[in-house]
């Protein structure tokens, strides 16, 4: 691959440099939502980096200065965490505190940061108390989730439940119906809530290809294709070569334009991985004291890093790999320094866009098509939008580029047309869950519920939007009855329809699966002397992945296996009843327990891989999981005094480093 440019990209090129340092001064845009939020509720859609955290600190700032409360919701513990340490760092730590399912600390401040789950259990419980939640606004990050299939539930709910004297700030880069959301909350909540927008790039953007033989073109002419894309367009993609790309070629092409820093995006983490064989192929980096001196600071951070497999090609080629099956701390590590400038290339699956803190000066695609969790899909305008949202680093550089790569899973067509599309519309996402009915049984008649389904989304969209098909608030309402027909039938609603006593410890069970294990209690299956074996048990319901671990030793320990077994055998008829009645029951993997057993036995973190198999970041999602599990169990200490007090042993069994490490 021989690095060259076409004739017409030497002016696009000559743009590529760091903008001049300018004062500070807040877009219109920004101006207008903290004017609005001030006022009422404001959806801001813009893009990423175009600046919606400083509308989210300035708002703050004005509750702070009135002697109120914010709440600032993210769906992810590593953006809240990270949102933690920035506000930190802004309005001083005693202002700030955190809570998610792991971490709680300085819980009474002016300012939370946490987790969607958390603000929701906090609305479940004030209504249940009576109260009135203590805070006078909440900003939702990255609400467009409430489109995601599995978790926009937990987003609507929180529009729903909240009170309406708290205003209500939600922030996006990629939802296209944002006006009907708008007039959906002002229709529920009796307030106005102004849609802010900006269409511009805080860094624009510029999509290339690159020809297999190392030629950069541009990817469009105008709105059409460029004529190297035509070429490529014509040809089967399915008979491409099967071979890797040349990740090699492909930097030097990019380095010497001065392309770099970049983020490959890949199909799966062992790409990922083995995307870092290229350092073969690549000069070592230069001698740079600031590299070595972030890097040890890093390091002495997270000291269990420096054995990392993965640091030596960090260290000498200056790439990354970055998915889900890495630590926590680990990808902290190379955010951090690629935050800093010290990394050529990262590696990284595009399911990771979304959560990812390190922008680039080069996004580079090798698919259009993405995994859902179920399947591989044609990437959507709001994917794609996140992804190319990574590229152009604000007030770093002036311009930002894309890089497509033709290959056997590449559909030009589909690139381009996503370049200039716009995100997908967001639908609702309620349904029913235990958790869920129980929660709301604890403050709420069945009346009051079916008026919560005529509030939805679901019901809005329907009424307004589109008027066919069966009433969604009535379909709701059916599920739910449902689902209060099998509490009655096993103990946890009475013939009144309210919550008997296991109804409502059971409703502190916020968990997916809240029936399993309040059966577990029910049956005394759960031990209270050993919280290594109740770290184990309860493990097998956190496990959220649908495989099994193939662990790499057949002696287990007798006491182990006798446990688990009691826990299967003791929630088997249940798991049959919920099937029967047409509800899911989760398909149990005991191996998930026994990497646990041996991890909160006190086996180190190297050890417990190796046995298992089990990567690393599953590993510790798995840990966190179950960390958040027992804390809901830990909760009953009224109820189940002494299984309470087991949970909290066993927290603090599993909850080291080096999966807690803040």
């Amino acid at each position: 691959m021989k690095p060259a440019i076409a004739p017409s990209l030497k002016n696009v090129l000559a743009k590529i440099g760091r903008p001049s340092d300018t004062p500070f001064v807040p877009d219109e845009f920004q101006k207008q939502a903290l004017a609005e939020i001030k006022q009422n509720d404001c959806l801001v859609i813009a893009p990423t980096g175009s600046g919606k955290t400083w509308i989210a600190r300035e708002a703050i700032l004005s509750i702070m200065n009135k002697g109120g409360r914010a709440w600032y919701a993210s769906p992810l513990k590593a953006l809240s965490n990270s949102k933690w340490v920035e506000f930190g760092l802004h309005f001083d730590p005693e202002n700030v505190g955190i809570i998610t399912g792991d971490t709680r600390e300085n819980t009474e401040a002016p300012i939370i940061v946490g987790t969607t789950e958390i603000l929701r259990n906090q609305l479940y419980d004030a209504m249940h108390q009576g109260l009135d939640l203590n805070c006078d606004l909440v900003i939702l990050d990255e609400a467009h989730f409430l489109g995601d299939a599995d978790r926009g539930v937990v987003w609507e709910e929180i529009m729903i439940y909240l009170p309406v004297r708290v205003n209500l700030l939600l922030l996006s880069a990629t939802i296209g119906n944002g006006d009907d959301i708008a007039a959906w909350l002002a229709s529920i909540r009796n307030k106005t809530c102004t849609v802010v927008r900006e269409e511009k790039r805080p860094v624009p953007l510029y999509p290339m290809f690159l020809h297999p033989s190392g030629c950069l073109h541009p990817f469009l002419d105008g709105k059409k294709a460029g004529s190297a894309v035509c070429e490529f367009l014509k040809r089967d993609r399915h008979r491409q070569s099967r071979r890797p790309p040349d990740y090699a070629g492909i930097i030097r092409v990019l380095e010497r334009f001065n392309l770099l820093p970049a983020i490959f995006f890949l199909k799966s983490r062992a790409e990922c991985d083995a995307a870092l064989t290229c350092r073969a192929g690549l000069p070592p980096l230069k001698d740079n004291d600031a590299f070595a001196d972030d890097l040890y600071d890093l390091l002495e951070r997270f000291p269990s890093l420096g054995r990392h497999r993965q640091l030596k090609t960090l260290r000498s080629a200056g790439l990354a790999a970055h998915h889900g099956g890495q630590l926590p701390a680990w990808k902290l590590l190379v955010e951090e320094m690629m935050n800093r400038g010290h990394l050529r290339v990262i590696f990284a699956t595009t399911t990771i866009a979304a959560g990812v803190n390190f922008p680039a000066r080069t996004i580079v695609l090798f698919n259009s098509d993405q995994f859902n969790g179920h399947d591989f899909a044609a990437l959507s305008a709001t994917e794609f939008r996140q992804m190319t949202g990574r590229a152009g680093r604000r007030g770093q550089d002036k311009i930002g580029f894309m890089l497509a790569v033709q290959g056997r899973f590449m559909d030009l067509g589909h690139i381009k047309e996503m370049l200039s599309a716009v995100p997908e519309d967001i639908k609702s996402q309620l349904k029913n869950d235990f958790a869920m009915v129980l929660n709301l049984m604890l403050s709420q008649t069945p009346a009051d519920v079916k008026k919560i389904f005529e509030k939805s989304l679901a019901a809005w969209q329907q009424n307004n939007i589109d008027y066919h098909g069966k009433s969604a608030a009535d379909m709701l309402w059916k599920d739910f009855s449902l689902h209060l027909k099998f509490l009655h039938q096993e103990g946890f609603v009475n013939a009144a329809g309210k919550l008997t006593d296991d109804g409502r410890w059971a409703a502190r069970l916020r968990l997916d699966y809240p029936l399993l294990v309040a059966e577990c209690l029910r049956e005394n299956a759960f031990p209270v002397d050993n919280e290594r074996l109740l770290a184990a048990m309860v493990a097998v319901f956190a496990y959220d992945r649908d495989d099994e671990i193939h662990l790499a030793t057949a002696e287990l320990p007798h006491k182990l296996m006798a446990a688990l077994r009691k826990m299967l055998v003791a929630v088997r008829p249940m798991s049959r009843k919920l099937q029967a009645a047409g509800f899911q029951s989760p398909k149990l993997y005991p191996s998930a327990g026994v990497a646990m057993y041996y991890w909160a036995s006190g086996r180190s973190w190297d050890d417990v891989i190796k046995t298992t198999g089990i990567a690393e970041g599953d590993m510790a999602t798995l840990v966190l999981r179950t960390g958040d599990n027992l804390r809901q169990i830990a909760s009953l200490k009224d109820t189940h005094p002494e299984t309470a007090a087991c949970a909290m042993r066993a927290r603090e069994a599993i909850l080291r480093e080096p999966v807690l490490f803040l």
